[in-house]
Parts: C-alpha cells; sequence; structure tokens
C-alpha cells in the first residue's frame, strides 16, 4: 500500500513537477491544492497520509495552515516546503506542527521518507 500525498502549493508548474518525482518514487498524489483554504478542506475529503505544504501560499501561510492540519489522532504528516532555505524562517519550521521541512530543489522520495521515518 503506497503512502497518499496532497500537494499544496500555488504555482501549477511545481505541483506538476513534484506529482511526477513523488508518483516515479512508488507515491500515490490523491490531490493538489492551490492554497491553504483548499488545503484544509480537501485533507477532509481526501484524507491524505502526508500533506506536502508550500510556506508562502495566497490566503493562510504554511505555518497556520500545519497547525490546523496536525491536530488530532490520524491527523496527516505535515511535510513544509519552500524555495527558500530552511534556516530563513529562523524558529518558525522548528516551531511549526510540521513533521519536517524540504527544500523544493532537494525534494525527493527519500527526503520525504526520511522525514516520516523520523
Amino acid at each position: 500500500m503506497s503512502t497518499t500525498v496532497l500537494i499544496v502549493d500555488d504555482h501549477p508548474s511545481c505541483r506538476a513537477s513534484a506529482r511526477l518525482l513523488l508518483e516515479s518514487e512508488g507515491f500515490e498524489v490523491v490531490g493538489e491544492a492551490v492554497d491553504g483554504g483548499s488545503a484544509i478542506e480537501q485533507t477532509t475529503s481526501l484524507a491524505p497520509d502526508v500533506i506536502l505544504l508550500d510556506v508562502q501560499l495566497p490566503d493562510i501561510d504554511g505555518f497556520e495552515v500545519a497547525s490546523r492540519l496536525a491536530d488530532g489522532d490520524g491527523a496527516p504528516a505535515v511535510i513544509l516546503m519552500s524555495s527558500h532555505d530552511s534556516r530563513d524562517f529562523g524558529s518558525l519550521v522548528e516551531d511549526s506542527a510540521a513533521r519536517g521541512f524540504v527544500a523544493k530543489a532537494d525534494l525527493s522520495g527519500e527526503s520525504l521518507r526520511a522525514l516520516l521515518d523520523g
């Protein structure tokens, strides 16, 4: 059984690249969302195992979305991502409800699995 993923990013090219990469490495992408509000809605309807969540979204930032989605039993693992390095966000990444952070340039099935297993 493969790990299901919801990709949340406001850039269509990033969502498409992440989908191709993750599907080629054995993940099942069950949906895509363009902003925080739709991410919250789709998480409820799709119940993914993992949410790959861009930090900078047009409506609600990824840190707030992670906080809202990581509550409760059976909550999905939230992995923040950005084109910026995690150091650019100071302690926000470490203090967030997310399981971890990956730079978009470093996204791979291996990096995602390492965060999920760690």
